[in-house]
């Protein structure tokens, strides 16, 4: 494929004001700050060049690195500005980041900062750092570089330049994976975002590193010990990755490059996940619930990733209505059931509809009077209303609740013998 990468590695800031770049500079300066610089993906598309911006609001979305207090220099802003053109900021005081909507571009400015990881898989410990110790800690070279303010000078130290040209994905150093896992889910993100391909030094570090599996929680164990990033992080990675990208060719590449072990073994061998999330999409389940609903263990891995409550409820009643569908007396006779027994069947239990529906994205034997009933049979009303058999003479109660019910599953039955 032949490469749209500029042929000049300067360019001007995309929809950064200028009179906003001279305020910054000049606020930047009275409270001390030397150096300020455009990072990561805003710098990378701009050379591809391709637009960036935020996929919720629809608006540029610029990170910025200061070498100093990134919390300082956005009250100076605020005061400089005025709360008109900067009425909110959103500070995250564990990293010194704030957040920031000025002009309607989005900025996102940061400390430069150092991180080193005690453990595998553990959140990284953060210290004070300078300009390029911020981006020697970056995901892949291709974010690793910056453009220095007011100037617009790039700095790659990391060959970022030369991996943008071969539209490839390499990480910084060889324990990347291992220090963070959910960098792999990242890559298959940027591969299919903006189809590139992991260098294949980058894919041998994958597959090497999942191999040896260095974290010391393995799957098996409890849940709640396992490390951030086999955990919340890489749920968060995964919600991007299905929600923002397009998510049949990152989930593609995450199954090519071994990765899916990162969830469960069994989705990694499981060739069914397509069919099972665009089944998802039809009936407006959750994906990633619907990913992991064939995992060896649906449960344990929801846990472990904290999905949702009511998410995992979904996972719970989905297996218990599979086991209902695995048992001699429904798997010997199901294909002979009336409309009417599925609907006692599957409403005796009180499952949520959702529950059912997931069920069907299973692909399950029986899936096609679980989707009728999810579709059709549920909403199917007796013909007589409660009112109609008190006047002929019910008394209100149980007797007149299984009365109705009988009248609807008639119904359900009519209706169906007539389509």
């Amino acid at each position: 494929m032949e490469s749209s990468l500029k042929s000049d590695p300067g360019f001007d800031l995309p929809d950064l004001p200028k009179d906003l770049l001279a305020v910054l500079h000049q606020v930047a300066s009275d409270v001390g700050i030397t150096r300020i610089a455009l990072v990561g993906g805003a710098v990378r598309d701009g050379l591809l060049p391709r637009a960036h911006f935020d996929y919720v609001r629809g608006l540029p979305d610029l990170d910025l690195v200061v070498e100093g207090s990134a919390v300082a220099l956005a009250e100076a802003l605020r005061d400089h500005l005025g709360s008109e053109r900067l009425p909110h900021l959103i500070v995250h005081g564990a990293y010194g980041t704030v957040e920031m909507a000025v002009d309607g571009v989005l900025l996102d400015l940061a400390s430069a900062r150092q991180e080193t990881y005690a453990a595998p898989g553990h959140n990284p410990q953060v210290i004070e750092g300078h300009l390029e110790q911020d981006l020697a800690r970056r995901d892949f070279t291709v974010n690793a570089m910056a453009l220095e303010l007011p100037g617009a000078t790039l700095l790659d130290l990391h060959g970022g330049w030369q991996a943008l040209a071969l539209r490839q994905l390499a990480f910084l150093h060889s324990g990347s994976v291992r220090d963070d896992p959910t960098r792999v889910v990242r890559g298959a993100r940027y591969a299919a975002r903006l189809d590139f391909q992991l260098a294949p030094e980058a894919l041998g570090q994958v597959r090497s590193t999942l191999q040896i599996w260095p974290w010391t929680w393995r799957l098996g164990d409890a849940p709640e010990l396992a490390p951030p990033a086999l955990a919340t992080r890489l749920r968060k990675e995964l919600e991007l990755l299905l929600e923002r990208e397009p998510w049949e060719m990152a989930l593609a590449h995450l199954h090519d490059w071994g990765a899916m072990v990162l969830l469960d073994e069994r989705l990694q061998a499981e060739s069914h996940w397509r069919r099972r999330l665009h089944w998802a999409c039809r009936l407006g389940l959750p994906l990633l619930t619907a990913l992991i609903a064939a995992a060896a263990d649906p449960l344990a891995t929801a846990a472990r990733l904290q999905l949702p409550q009511q998410q995992q409820r979904l996972l719970a009643e989905s297996a218990e209505l599979q086991i209902l569908l695995a048992s001699q007396e429904v798997a010997a006779s199901w294909s002979k059931w009336s409309p009417a027994r599925w609907c006692k069947a599957l409403e005796v239990h009180s499952w949520r509809p959702e529950a059912v529906a997931l069920t069907v994205c299973l692909g399950l034997p029986m899936w096609r009077p679980l989707l009728r009933w999810w579709g059709r049979w549920r909403h199917v009303k007796s013909p007589v209303s409660a009112q109609t058999l008190i006047e002929q003479g019910w008394q209100p109660g149980p007797a007149l609740g299984a009365e109705l019910q009988r009248l609807r599953l008639e119904q359900v039955n009519k209706l169906v013998a007539l389509s």
